[in-house]
């Protein structure tokens, strides 16, 4: 079995901080692509939409199987396995001219990115602990927002210049690449390996989807991430047939909007040790403010700038309120930390692809005012998460406290 090298920890975990944002860059860097992908494959805008969907749906589901299997079989060969396996599909998609073919690329995509990622994340808690571990659990939501800051942007150059297909081109080289480097610099991280027993596994996922704060704590992830979602699916058709920009704009914007998020979970990392529940107690609220204000003024006047003025602010609290929540998921059980991170990034992902496919399948977004109204569902089960999650996370905090005072109980618990 290959482990890290000592003085490889460093350029170890750089890899590791490098793969998390890659769900985002396989889904961000073809969002400029969507209406030529749709004019040049000859099927509607939803056609090509859905290739987003089953990508996030097959990895959501996936994340929550695979903290099992990198738990039980180690983290380092399922990684560089699905590396050499994602880069593959990119390829295959390229050179595809058949939106079924992309299809199923996709959800072989999803399932890879689903072991990637939760093996990276996974790494972190097998390498470090205490105060450095929430640090860089605290990052991971600042890393993750680089893909919707640089992959649109990239990608609407490439898309100006070459056209969709350079887009899974750079996708399947990158990914060898870091493949490459892993195999250099990488290893196994995991110390201790589960044993694979169906019935004890089952116990596991039991006691943490019963952990009512922490499932509540699941939604507020995926509300927070469907509002990105929904604007990366919707924008660039608002941006390009409305407006009628090019999709280098589209890449501007949507770099712009993931500076906005990047800068909410920077703002969030600031406050980290202030209360959560007062955090996120102020954060949903203000987004609902600012979204009835992005649907007013939609009313009166709408073009670019009203449009991505209010996208920034509604994004900077969705990337404040994410990595507040997200930190809290991560770090609330210690052990199974792949099944953790597994459940954590597969549910996010899910119940955002679901939402967003519901959501694209009823209404067709193409204005300011279509896209708040949106953002409105959003916010409203957002309120009404942040009310269950107060009210489970009091009653949580209550028993701890109960068990601290009274020893015995403690013990027997």
């Amino acid at each position: 079995m290959k482990t890290i090298k000592e003085n490889h920890f460093g350029m170890s975990t750089i890899l590791s901080f490098a793969l998390i944002p890659i769900s985002g860059f396989a889904t961000d860097i073809y969002i400029p692509s969507l209406p030529s992908m749709a004019n040049e494959l000859h099927v509607s805008s939803s056609a090509v939409q859905l290739s987003l969907i089953l990508f996030m749906i097959s990895g959501g589901i996936s994340q929550l199987f695979v903290g099992v299997l990198l738990d039980s079989f180690g983290r380092f060969k399922l990684n560089l396995a699905a590396l050499l396996v994602f880069a593959f599909a990119s390829f295959v998609i390229a050179l595809s001219g058949n939106i079924y073919t992309i299809y199923l690329m996709r959800i072989l995509q999803g399932v890879t990115v689903a072991l990637i990622v939760v093996a990276k994340r996974a790494y972190f808690v097998d390498i470090y602990s205490g105060e450095k571990l929430k640090h860089y659990i605290s990052l991971f939501s600042i890393v993750w927002a680089t893909a919707p800051i640089i992959a649109p942007f990239l990608g609407g150059y490439l898309q100006a210049a070459f056209g969709w297909q350079s887009n899974f081109y750079f996708l399947g080289g990158a990914t060898v690449l870091i493949a490459g480097l892993e195999v250099l610099y990488s290893g196994e991280s995991l110390k201790v390996f589960h044993p694979f027993k169906a019935k004890s596994i089952l116990e596991v996922y039991s006691s943490k989807i019963k952990t009512l704060d922490f499932t509540v704590g699941l939604f507020i992830l995926g509300l927070s991430y469907l509002i990105v979602v929904v604007h990366g699916m919707a924008s660039p058709f608002i941006i390009e047939r409305v407006f009628h920009y090019s999709p280098v704009i589209t890449g501007y914007c949507a770099l712009l909007s993931g500076i906005a998020l990047m800068t909410g979970g920077i703002i969030s990392k600031m406050f980290i040790n202030r209360p959560l529940l007062k955090k996120i107690g102020i954060s949903i609220p203000l987004q609902l403010l600012l979204i009835i204000g992005m649907i007013t003024t939609s009313i009166y006047r709408t073009n670019i700038f009203t449009l991505m003025a209010f996208t920034l602010l509604i994004h900077l609290m969705s990337g404040f309120t994410f990595n507040n929540v997200l930190t809290f998921c991560l770090g609330r059980f210690t052990k199974n930390a792949g099944m953790t991170a597994g459940i954590a990034g597969g549910s996010l992902y899910i119940i955002s692809s679901v939402l967003s496919y519901g959501i694209i399948k009823q209404v067709t977004i193409n204005s300011q005012l279509l896209l708040g109204g949106a953002y409105l569902g959003i916010s409203i089960l957002l309120i009404v998460a942040l009310v269950l999650f107060r009210k489970f996370r009091n009653v949580s905090e209550l028993a701890t406290r109960s068990l601290d005072v009274n020893p015995i109980l403690s013990r027997a618990a």
